[in-house]
């Protein structure tokens, strides 16, 4: 007689795990929705980061998708940029893979 835990609970844990660590990893870097300045004075551009994967940087719309390694990739009309993410609730660290970097602060929404 054998004892131990039945095979098909333990074959339908393997797909979950995959499945729940697929959701983590794709919810991981939502926090960038929202609007963000770039650090400086008071009329710095604004980067509007939507959940559908679309941002309006300034008056230019343009596409982004994260990538492995902390990365995210923006595609506008005019350039196609690969950057190092550093994120926190409100501070934005983009920085591009041979150098400079843009920091930004997250902007609140006031109810009217």
């Amino acid at each position: 007689m054998r004892f131990g835990f039945p095979r098909l609970p333990l074959l339908l844990l393997v797909p979950a795990a995959a499945v729940l660590l697929f959701v983590m990893a794709g919810c991981g870097n939502s926090s960038v929705v929202g609007k963000w300045r770039m650090s400086g004075a008071e009329n710095q551009t604004v980067w509007e980061f939507s959940g559908n994967g679309s941002v309006l940087v300034g008056e230019v719309r343009g596409r982004y998708k994260f990538g492995n390694q902390d990365r995210i990739k923006i595609e506008t009309p005019f350039a196609t940029t690969v950057y190092l993410v550093k994120l926190s609730s409100d501070q934005l660290v983009l920085q591009k893979l041979g150098g400079s970097k843009l920091e930004f602060t997250r902007l609140r929404e006031t109810p009217p």
